[in-house]
């Protein structure tokens, strides 16, 4: 006969004997006597060779908002599982009311951390009419439901407020939800959207387990008066593919043309400012990076970097200094990429360099020119990805004239062209 156990509710450490403080997690009082389960037969595993697969096409299906197909990878994809991630209020269940309206498709709100009135306030004010709310949060009736009724599309808000094997939020509830969750969008061809709570760190909250169990992980960053939107994983689709919203009154507005809208406040004629020709994912951005240097105060200058690489930046600063002679060991360096994005990307090195150089020694760039390239230890310009679609968004954003690796081999000849 099979012995019960207990286990703690929050993490799921199993022990023979109830302990009055959980080893694996720290909660106090949180363990429960568990039966085991009956186990069924179980059928023998067998192989599946490669040339019996069917080899059917994705059958996508648009999520209703250009922007968040395109990080997507092109719009939904059935029996796709996908974890929206970000800081509160920024704007996760505004997006998810935004994707209902717009769907054909029948799709169910699970509503778990906000009344209907609430929901049906938000959705009045955004012209959501038809809604088909789910107000159940405990897992088995859930599950019931769902297999009996299944939908094209659902989206939970949040995943930590579902009830499965444990308190809500509890690393052993996220679990077991987003695993039954899972086999669900799976066995009916369903696409689950789940919202997920972010820790200060800004990843998502609850084991690492669920984002290795969800197909594709996004996450909504604040970005001054924007919203973007940006993939961390993707089964489906590139990784680090970005959507830019702007937040109005009305609900998220999709911003098609994120250059034009990151360089509307670009002032000209300013030393310190040079456009740069980023890629983020499969987009190619046209973004102001910012440069100030001043005397310093202290021992030793800060450098202070918002929006990029400070590994990088750091780099570049010491390239300066050295190949090019730069004095800089008694200024503070402050860099910043305008419109509150964050890009990690090398091919803004050369962007960077020149800001800074016009910063020092108080001489604009021209106001129609784009750079790109990564700047090497040797003061060399090298070459970066997607430099053809950089220079074609370059010049659908207005520029003439542009520095890149194929017309500027050293960083020492972009400066005697430009700010010698």
């Amino acid at each position: 006969m099979a012995k019960t156990g207990y286990a703690c509710l929050q993490c799921g450490y199993r022990t023979p004997r109830p302990l009055g403080r959980c080893p694996g997690c720290g909660a106090w009082e949180s363990f429960r006597e568990t039966a085991p389960a009956p186990r069924a037969p179980v059928p023998p595993a067998s192989p599946l060779p490669l040339s019996q697969v069917d080899e059917a096409e994705e059958g996508r299906f648009s999520s209703g908002l250009a922007e968040v197909d395109r990080v997507l990878g092109g719009g939904l994809v059935p029996g796709e599982v996908v974890l929206l991630g970000g800081e509160p209020g920024v704007g996760k269940s505004t997006l998810l009311l935004e994707m209902t309206r717009r769907m054909p498709q029948r799709v169910y709100y699970l509503a778990g951390e906000e009344s209907p009135a609430q929901i049906k306030l938000r959705a009045k004010r955004l012209g959501v009419k038809d809604l088909l709310l789910l107000r159940e949060t405990r897992l088995e009736p859930l599950l019931a439901f769902l297999e009996a009724s299944p939908p094209e599309a659902l989206f939970v808000d949040s995943i930590q407020t579902i009830e499965a094997g444990g308190s809500p939020g509890s690393l052993v509830a996220v679990r077991e939800a987003t695993g039954a969750l899972v086999r669900f969008a799976k066995g009916t061809g369903a696409a689950v959207v789940l919202v997920g709570h972010v820790t200060k760190e800004g990843v998502v909250a609850g084991p690492k387990s669920v984002e290795h169990a969800v197909d594709a992980t996004l996450y909504l960053e604040s970005a001054g008066v924007y919203r973007v939107l940006r993939s961390a994983k993707n089964r489906f689709g590139p990784v680090g593919e970005l959507g830019v919203f702007r937040m109005e009154e009305e609900g998220l507005v999709e911003v098609p043309n994120p250059s034009e809208a990151f360089l509307l406040e670009r002032p000209l004629g300013v030393p310190g400012s040079a456009v740069a020709l980023a890629l983020a994912g499969e987009r190619a951005l046209a973004l102001e990076v910012q440069a100030l240097a001043a005397k310093t105060p202290f021992p030793a200058p800060r450098r202070v970097v918002q929006g990029l690489d400070p590994r990088r930046v750091d780099m570049v600063l010491a390239v300066l200094e050295r190949r090019l002679g730069l004095p800089l060991g008694n200024l503070d360096v402050y860099v910043n990429l305008a419109g509150g994005l964050r890009v990690l990307d090398p091919g803004l090195d050369l962007a960077v360099a020149l800001a800074v150089y016009s910063a020092v020694v108080g001489r604009p760039l021209p106001p129609d020119l784009a750079l790109v390239g990564e700047v090497g230890l040797l003061g060399e310009v090298r070459s970066v990805a997607g430099l053809e679609r950089r220079l074609r968004e370059g010049e659908r954003a207005g520029f003439a004239r542009f520095l890149h690796p194929g017309n500027t081999p050293t960083l020492g000849q972009a400066v005697e062209r430009y700010l010698g």
